[in-house]
């Protein structure tokens, strides 16, 4: 990378609408996102997006790909190694690589640790679904979002499905199981325990293994919703749009940094946010 690139590059990122943009598109890696995920992901007028994403794209630092009817957004890695390699040139005995081939791991590195997530609503059908799915996929691998019901339905809500594969979630894991299985021995060890819906909130608990942190993310029951098809769609996308907000601000806390009633306080806010 020439000392030109390296202004460009660094000139684009030095603006926190167009860092936050880079930072969302590394976080889905190969998969990246579309124009219409990002605005509603970031909370950023379609307008302003675009003059983003030129930006970003003239620097060279996110490539663009037609997908049918869908243009899909992708962080360029190789441009990224290379701005990494041009600035860590010569600095603490770093020698140069090919930046073609990843990084080797830092062997005096302790790995980050994998953080569990579980979302609980009463049926386990609809919400819950959508907040595993989101963080899933989301989370970059920070993260491992598991799903759960005080009382399963058995079954994923079919609505809910077909918004996650109309926005290119995985879903195939996806099912209505009771939260026993997470309080058996064995279980997965919670880091955050996130209840999605009221009735969920007021019930009693089974005892979590590990002392997770727990705190209540209402989401209106997007199921409970009568009447025309096109307004109960309606819903499932609104109860889709707020948890993808707040997982946008979750994924952007600086989890290991702060201290626990801090974090708590954080989490909180997050949950009154109500609007993607």
């Amino acid at each position: 990378m020439t000392e030109a690139e390296t202004l460009r590059a660094l000139a684009a990122l030095a603006q926190a609408s167009r860092l936050q943009i880079f930072r969302q598109l590394v976080v889905m890696g190969a998969e990246g996102m579309t124009p219409g995920r990002l605005s509603d992901a970031l909370a950023m007028a379609p307008n302003a997006l675009s003059f983003h994403l030129r930006e970003l794209s003239a620097a060279g630092l996110i490539s663009q790909q037609r997908d049918g009817r869908f243009l899909i957004y992708r962080a360029a890695f190789d441009t990224m190694n290379a701005l990494l390699s041009y600035l860590s040139l010569n600095c603490c005995e770093w020698k140069p690589h090919d930046v073609s081939q990843p990084v080797p791991p830092r062997r005096d590195l302790m790995p980050q640790k994998v953080m569990n997530v579980l979302f609980i609503c009463t049926h386990n059908s609809a919400r819950s679904i959508l907040a595993e799915a989101l963080l899933n996929q989301l989370g970059g691998g920070r993260f491992r979002a598991y799903s759960a019901g005080s009382s399963p339905s058995g079954q994923v809500n079919p609505r809910a499905v077909a918004l996650l594969e109309k926005n290119h979630f995985r879903v195939g894991e996806l099912r209505s199981k009771d939260w026993a299985e997470f309080a058996a021995p064995g279980a997965p060890l919670m880091d955050f325990v996130l209840t999605v819906c009221d009735k969920a909130a007021g019930e009693v608990c089974p005892v979590w293994p590990g002392q997770p942190m727990s705190v209540h993310w209402g989401v209106p029951d997007p199921a409970a919703v009568t009447g025309p098809d096109a307004h109960i769609d309606a819903a499932f996308t609104d109860a889709f749009m707020v948890l993808q907000r707040r997982m946008s601000l979750f994924l952007n806390l600086p989890i290991e940094k702060l201290a626990r009633l801090s974090l708590l306080s954080e989490l909180q806010a997050i949950g009154q946010v109500t609007h993607a």
